[in-house]
């Protein structure tokens, strides 16, 4: 569920990540990756962990996160 206020911001959102949801606190339209730097669109926004309050662009930036020694699959 996108929690946003009236007319967002263009810049990027500081959000409060909660289980199963987030709550903007500061609106825009975007927030970072915390592994990859990418921008997320916050109606893209599907990856998050609320220990570490971040936000990741893939599920493969959330598995990089919390097992970075792993190394990489090939395909």
């Amino acid at each position: 569920m996108l929690n946003k206020f009236g007319s967002s911001g263009q810049g990027e959102a500081q959000v409060q990540y909660l289980d199963g949801d987030f709550r903007v606190i500061s609106p825009g339209t975007y927030v970072r990756c915390a592994v990859t730097d990418a921008r997320i669109q916050l109606d893209e926004l599907k990856y998050w962990s609320v220990d570490l309050q971040e936000a990741y662009s893939a599920p493969s930036a959330v598995l990089q996160r919390h097992f970075p020694g792993v190394p990489k699959s090939q395909s």
